[in-house]
């Protein structure tokens, strides 16, 4: 269960991510961070979630947000999908699950007929001062892309 909902600070965090870098919440202080979940490196939903973000990702950019995706795929695994898709962001491994329990994305998931324990596909949409601004669960991959950005042009409107 979150311990923060919208408009309350995210606690800082750090964890593994590509580029050998460890990335951390309050490193990011000053810009928009989008944290986007997603449940496996490779599979066909994630794939094209993450081609979104990159396509527009100039668009975030210039809004001053940063883009973070994040599973409980390994590094190196990460690393591999990263530069296929030729991402621009980097991807935070979470195999700890610690970021994932922050965040309350681990849900009971039906996988041909099975019970699994798995990432909801969720986004997390906080603002320069660490509060979260914005969350969608239970995200569709079509659209989803469009939604944050627009969330994140109507924020810089009235943070500026």
């Amino acid at each position: 269960m979150t311990t923060f909902g919208i408009g309350q600070s995210v606690p800082d965090f750090e964890a593994s991510a590509t580029g050998n870098k460890v990335v951390k919440l309050s490193d990011y202080a000053g810009k928009f961070i989008i944290l986007y979940f997603y449940p496996k490196d490779n599979t066909p939903g994630c794939t094209t979630e993450g081609q979104n973000f990159r396509d527009h990702f100039a668009q975030f950019t210039v809004l001053d947000a940063v883009i973070l995706g994040v599973s409980r795929d390994s590094v190196k695994v990460h690393e591999n999908f990263k530069q296929k898709h030729d991402f621009p962001f980097d991807l935070v491994s979470d195999q700890d699950e610690a970021l994932c329990q922050l965040f309350d994305v681990i849900k009971m998931k039906n996988l041909y007929g099975k019970q699994v324990r798995g990432i909801e596909r969720s986004t997390f949409l906080i603002a320069p001062d660490g509060k979260l601004a914005h969350e969608w669960r239970k995200v569709k991959v079509k659209e989803h892309c469009t939604e944050v950005l627009r969330a994140l042009k109507e924020l810089t409107v009235n943070h500026t």
